[in-house]
């Protein structure tokens, strides 16, 4: 099994948000089996959810589809156990806290363990929050969190995340939703540069508003690679995912 601690000591890293579900749960399996040939480095597989506070109109229309299609968490695991016949391509876990708690903690991570989920990202717990409640029971099970950096954190937060970050360090590049396209910013650039001037020990990825080969590059030079979402689903929707992912690494 390949470990993401492995690939997140290296550098231009790609990896893409895919909603669990969508367009359909078989085309989910189907690209997550397939994605690692197109140069993706790991998978941020997220479970859909009727109000996702950090996500734009792209992802969220994802999400109420693959809600439709009948996407629970039991049946996101039932997916991987498909995926994992067929790949060890590293996948992170994305979801918000209430759906782990009305699943069961305990039961969550097991079931994390037994697909070889390694990582998790839930935007909506608070660091105090996960280290009171949250942080000796993920580290029982091996589950590593990531956390996310926005350009209004204040540094002193910013190590506070770098101590608790068992995975990677979520930079995202703007403090709105996902989804904006657009040249990257000078703004951004700058968020950017500050990021990696502080010269952090966890690995970083840059999100929201990656979407081209142009965009993906420039984070490149500030982090160990870059996460595409909103972009990713709008090609997974026309069903040209796989010529998309040729553009990236051309």
């Amino acid at each position: 099994m390949k470990k993401i601690t492995q690939i997140l000591e290296g550098k231009n890293l790609l990896s893409i948000f895919l909603t669990a579900g969508f367009p359909t749960v078989e085309r989910t399996i189907e690209i997550l089996t397939e994605i690692e040939d197109y140069g993706v480095d790991f998978v941020e597989l997220g479970m859909p959810f009727s109000d996702p506070l950090a996500d734009g109109e792209t992802i969220q229309q994802s999400s109420a589809v693959a809600i439709r299609n009948g996407m629970t968490l039991a049946t996101y695991f039932e997916v991987m156990k498909i995926v994992r016949k067929k790949t060890d391509l590293p996948v992170v876990y994305m979801g918000y806290l209430n759906q782990i708690l009305q699943f069961g903690v305990e039961q969550f991570c097991r079931k994390c363990n037994e697909v070889n989920i390694e990582c998790l990202i839930i935007p909506d717990l608070p660091l105090e929050v996960y280290e009171r409640e949250f942080k000796t029971i993920f580290e029982k099970h091996e589950l590593l969190i990531s956390f996310l950096v926005t350009p209004t954190t204040s540094d002193e937060r910013i190590l506070k995340i770098e101590e608790l970050t068992t995975g990677f360090m979520y930079v995202v590049s703007s403090s709105s939703i996902t989804g904006r396209r657009g040249k990257i910013t000078k703004k951004q650039r700058a968020h950017y540069e500050k990021i990696k001037a502080m010269k952090l020990n966890k690995p970083t990825m840059i999100g929201f508003g990656i979407h081209d080969k142009k965009s993906y590059e420039l984070a490149c030079q500030y982090a160990n690679g870059a996460i595409i979402g909103s972009e990713f689903i709008r090609y997974v929707a026309k069903e040209n995912a796989a010529y998309f992912l040729t553009t990236l690494k051309a």
